[in-house]
């Protein structure tokens, strides 16, 4: 290539830099506009969505469709910022995959606030004290976290929307090779997520199970004969080195969370209600109750029971379906339910994840 030719190539890109400042310019001048007219949540979940798969669908490339989400995901956050500032809470501490799976959904724009404990998440959003919380919800290899689901029977906040992270486990230390580490820290879902890797690799070295990934990292790097397995966003805010990447067993290890506020989400095209029940004490009382969805059409993505907490061998059925609530087929659906459950929750609509 010619001087010529990247000179002309370069100019090109000045001026269309421009033009996509001005365009950011104008975007965030209607942005703001919005804000100062719009009553109610100035965070529309199903608005979100919807413009990021037309971005995706409009995409003529070279960058990948998830690339120009990102990138819109970004200017949708810093252009919300503008209307009103939003704060959003996350179990950490700072590092964690919670953090990870928050700025992912929301950009980088608004005051993540990190929590001790899920309970505190819950509290923060019932309280008032954030708009919106980040809570796991499952995982692909190690299955539910039962806490989140506790928490959703007895909490006023409503699911308004979920991210679904891929996991990437890395074994992060001061040491200068794997076998100088006596010791591994490591959240106990982490730590099972790697058994294959860590009984080929660190069969004898103690393991220890701590509240947090990023807590873990932290204490790495404190003690150069330990090591961490965590992300990367906690092996760099601790400064530890990457003894080796990706260790986890199943290489589409993936976490989903769940976005909980005060209002859920009216419809995107694309969407899931969750919801949690019981079943009278009788034969056939679960099939009975599933029985609903099968007749309006709906489609039903999980189904996950959990001890009640109120009695005996008692349970709930915590489950997804497709759809929103005030879609018709939903709806009937969900009155459907409420005629044959001893007890229905709705626990929020919500756009569907996309990775």
């Amino acid at each position: 290539m010619s001087e010529e030719e990247l000179s002309r190539l370069r100019a090109d890109i000045d001026r269309l830099d421009r033009e996509i400042l001005e365009r950011l310019g104008q975007r965030a001048g209607c942005a703001k506009k919005i804000g100062e007219i719009k009553r109610g949540p100035i965070y529309r979940p199903e608005r979100e969505a919807q413009v990021l798969r037309k971005i995706a669908d409009l995409n003529p490339g070279p960058l990948s469709g998830e690339a120009v989400q990102r990138i819109f995901r970004e200017i949708m956050s810093w252009c919300l910022a503008l209307e009103q500032p939003l704060k959003v809470a996350f179990l950490g501490p700072a590092g964690t995959f919670s953090e990870s799976a928050a700025r992912k959904h929301f950009g980088g724009a608004p005051d993540f606030l990190p929590q001790g404990t899920i309970d505190e998440v819950f509290h923060a959003v019932e309280s008032g004290g954030v708009a919106y919380g980040i809570v796991p919800v499952e995982n692909s290899t190690e299955g539910a976290v039962g806490r989140t689901l506790d928490l959703l029977l007895a909490s006023s906040a409503s699911i308004c929307g979920e991210v679904k992270l891929r996991i990437r486990q890395h074994f992060l230390s001061q040491a200068t090779s794997i076998g100088d580490v006596k010791r591994i820290y490591s959240h106990s879902q982490s730590l099972a997520q790697c058994q294959d890797w860590l009984a080929r690799h660190a069969a004898g070295v103690d393991r220890v199970p701590v509240a947090s990934n990023a807590e873990a990292a932290r204490m790495a790097s404190t003690d150069p004969e330990s090591a961490a397995i965590a992300g990367e966003a906690a092996g760099q805010l601790y400064g530890l080195g990457f003894l080796a990447s990706d260790i986890e067993d199943d290489p589409n290890n993936t976490t989903r969370f769940l976005v909980i506020g005060k209002h859920d989400a009216g419809p995107s095209g694309k969407d899931k209600t969750s919801l949690v029940c019981s079943a009278p004490n009788r034969p056939g009382a679960v099939f009975f109750l599933l029985e609903s969805f099968a007749k309006h059409g709906v489609s039903m993505t999980k189904l996950e029971s959990r001890p009640s907490r109120t009695g005996l061998w008692e349970y709930v059925f915590y489950i997804d379906v497709e759809g929103n609530r005030a879609d018709e087929a939903v709806a009937k659906a969900l009155a459907d339910l409420q005629d044959r459950a001893a007890f229905v929750k709705v626990l929020g609509s919500y756009p569907a994840a996309a990775l």
